[in-house]
């Protein structure tokens, strides 16, 4: 059988940017011709020639932090993408893909010497590149709405920026801010690495989160190093012991196979005791084995001999064979009580899921000249595609990055239709998930669902294994409470794109009441003529548009009248007359267009309004003005008097001025640790905890509603963000309700 030669146990040292190094000697061209030729003796010799040549005379005389010349960089970045044997078009991106940002080189020069489609490819990674240098969340999801886009037109682009991150993380020691290299290595195992992952590149990911965890952890990840250095000592030859036993066993039954064992990587474990809320003395399965065969029968013969030779582990067992994960990845994983008494982790694969599981996306794709890449007809790349459909619905960048996250830390299970179809999800969906899985009409429309026979509420997490009937009726539509159960991106966006089209007619009523009083106010008439002419530029298609983003709160309603009459925007003495007065009570926290000097106002505790907030004023006898959000209802009780409507902004450094109070209901597994999970996050992002009630609670679950201290809308999604990811958490949602008063922790 042809397979690779055994590679001995990986130790758990430090990882590149963690230690110092000698300088490295630049690989020559003809060494990464030779490692191309090695895999793809086709390979274009001339192209990867010129391509270095190229890329060395572009980059000339500039140098890396490290001290290395520039050129060092894309060049290896060449040399880990000829680890996963691509293609020569992709090698040659590698080579170029800093010229266009960082040299004198052209998008029209790389075309003209390279040919239009490494041209395309150094784009595609140019422009993500010149978008990585973000601080707020808002360009952090433009970054990433667009790096979903350019990888769903050709794979070869994140494959590429892949590369370019691990190198970067490779050599992030030599960054000498320390919050930048903080905010690289939270940016790199937030999304890079999930990403490697949900594309199969097992040993990428498994790097970068290493790599980060060294920055970010550093104090944690030592410990587990010194932790797994004591046991290399007494166990470091048992592996291979155990490896020689494993082989040996499976010969005698006729069975040829390659077995080696590793111990896993400090982040790995890491993440284990945090999930499973272990120590480190309770882990039992730090050392893992894998076992190659020639055919997929084999992998199965594999199986029963080694659960009729040692006693298997309960619930250690998944095949990915017949239910292959996400990313295309098949393996057989059990667990038994091998040799030596040793708790042993085992997974048996044939070469062409070695592959897979070792290549990821660049074992399924094939490159041909001329022809963009393009998968295999397997699902594997199913959740790529759904997200690029999220994107053409029109979803926020911010909703979108929320959506991907969940998508991509989120495991799999797999569930049955009553005709015995296979639906995967989201660890964690509910029968809605399912139902919107199945078709959108479907979800629209669900009232009710069976598991396994026997009704449920439709919030009941699935499992591995239930069949799931949805039961509908025509007279249901989505509630907004299932936005707060559902885990899907998909179901998520349907429903809120239901609720807002339902909604469409009471903007566009709302935003025309508003657009109304803010030109009598100032002494214009409102015209739909005059609001066509804004839908234009605004390239929406009708006037009914611009009363909809109005009302909806997207547009603030001076906004329109500065577009439809300019001279008001340049007249000074106007604008002066309706410009920002400060508050008495809270200088600089917000500023109120045409209030006059004096007037109070207090922010609504109905809906805790944060800077970033689209808000409103309303006029109450005897307080003043209060504050409240577009979308509160306090404001839909208000509209028969408009006349008590007040155009509200927030002031430039409405954030800089102290905390502000956001509301949130919490509902988390009934399960010890899971309280202490939910302050960990909010700590850990920032938030300060004032105030919790229980609300709920029952042998599933409890809810609660927590005050937080953060400091404006951007601070608060960061915190929703972490939470939603939190295993321990269901479901978290922002309070829009009526004011409650909470008390003391109950």
């Amino acid at each position: 059988m042809n397979v690779p030669t055994p590679q001995p146990a990986e130790k758990a040292e430090l990882p590149a940017a963690a230690r110092p190094r000698a300088r490295r000697k630049l690989m020559r061209q003809t060494e990464l011709v030779d490692r191309v030729k090695a895999y793809d003796p086709d390979a274009d010799e001339a192209m990867l020639n010129k391509a270095y040549v190229y890329a060395m005379k572009a980059h000339g005389k500039q140098f890396r932090a490290s001290g290395d010349p520039y050129f060092a960089h894309p060049l290896e970045v060449a040399a880990i993408l000829t680890e996963i044997k691509l293609d020569t078009a992709t090698i040659a991106t590698a080579l170029l893909h800093d010229t266009v940002e960082d040299t004198l080189a052209t998008y029209e020069d790389i075309k003209e010497n390279f040919g239009e489609e490494i041209a395309n490819l150094v784009d595609g990674v140019t422009k993500l590149s010149a978008l990585e240098l973000f601080s707020e969340r808002t360009k952090q999801a433009e970054n990433f709405r667009k790096l979903m886009l350019a990888m769903s037109n050709d794979i070869r682009v994140l494959l590429v920026k892949l590369a370019d991150r691990l190198h970067n993380m490779r050599t992030l020691g030599f960054i000498k801010e320390p919050e930048k290299r903080r905010r690289i290595a939270q940016e790199t195992v937030d999304i890079y690495a999930p990403l490697a992952g949900r594309i199969g590149m097992q040993r990428i990911r498994e790097e970068l989160e290493d790599l980060a965890f060294a920055e970010l952890h550093s104090e944690a990840r030592n410990s587990i190093v010194t932790r797994l250095a004591r046991l290399d000592a007494p166990k470091g030859e048992r592996i291979g012991r155990i490896a020689d036993q494993l082989k040996r066993r499976l010969a005698e039954h006729g069975i040829e196979s390659w077995v080696y064992g590793r111990g896993k990587r400090p982040f790995s474990i890491w993440r284990k005791l945090k999930v499973k809320q272990l120590n480190f003395e309770q882990l039992s399965d730090i050392f893992g084995f894998r076992v190659i065969v020639r055919t997929t029968e084999d992998c199965y013969r594999a199986l029963g001999v080694l659960h009729t030779t040692w006693q298997m582990v309960p619930d250690r067992f998944k095949d990915f064979i017949s239910t292959p994960k996400a990313n295309g990845y098949k393996s057989l994983h059990s667990t038994v009580i091998g040799p030596e008494n040793q708790r042993v982790e085992v997974q048996i694969r044939t070469q062409e899921m070695h592959d897979v599981a070792e290549r990821g996306v660049a074992a399924h794709w094939r490159y041909r000249e001329g022809v963009s890449a393009q998968a295999d007809d397997s699902t594997a790349y199913e959740w790529l595609r759904e997200m690029v459909d999220l994107l053409e619905r029109g979803e926020s960048a911010e909703d979108f990055l929320e959506h991907s996250r969940l998508n991509l830390y989120q495991d799999q299970v797999f569930c049955f239709t009553p005709k015995g179809d296979l639906i995967p999800l989201p660890r964690g969906a509910t029968p809605i998930d399912f139902a919107y899985h199945v078709h959108t009409d479907l979800g629209h429309h669900t009232v009710g669902a069976k598991v396994n026979g026997g009704h449920v509420p439709l919030h009941t997490p699935l499992h591995n294994g239930d069949q799931v009937e949805i039961i509908r009726t025509d007279e249901q539509t989505p509630s907004p409470l299932w936005e707060q159960f559902v885990v899907t991106g998909r179901a998520r966006a349907e429903i809120r794109r239901f609720l807002r089209q339902s909604q469409r007619g009471e903007h566009v009523k709302f935003g025309r009441k508003i657009l109304t009083k803010i030109f009598s106010d100032e002494g214009f008439e409102l015209t739909d003529k005059a609001i066509e002419g804004i839908a234009k530029k605004l390239r929406l298609s009708k006037a009914e548009d611009v009363f909809a983003e109005v009302g909806r709160g997207s547009l603030r309603g001076h906004e329109v009248l500065e577009a439809v009459v300019p001279e008001f925007k340049r007249d000074p003495e106007r604008r002066k007359a309706s410009q920002f007065v400060e508050p008495l009570d809270k200088p600089k926290a917000i500023s109120i267009r045409g209030l006059k000097e004096g007037i109070a106002y207090r922010l609504g505790a109905c809906c805790h309004p944060l800077p970033g907030d689209r808000i409103v004023g309303l006029m109450v006898p005897g307080e003043g003005a209060v504050i409240h959000t577009i979308d509160c209802g306090e404001l839909e009780k208000a509209q028969s008097s408009m006349d008590d409507w007040l155009d509200v902004a927030w002031g430039r450094h409405a954030a800089e001025m102290g905390p502000s109070v956001a509301r949130l209901t919490i509902r988390v597994k009934n399960a010890p640790g899971a309280l202490a999970a939910v302050m960990t996050v909010i700590g850990n992002n920032g938030g300060n905890i004032f105030n919790l009630n229980t609300t709920n609670r029952n042998a599933l679950y409890f809810e609660f509603q927590v005050d937080i201290e953060v400091r404006d809308v951007p601070h608060l999604q960061n915190i929703l963000g972490a939470l939603r990811v939190t295993a321990a958490v269901e479901s978290v949602d922002r309070v829009r309700g009526p004011e409650e008063g909470l008390g003391a922790l109950k």
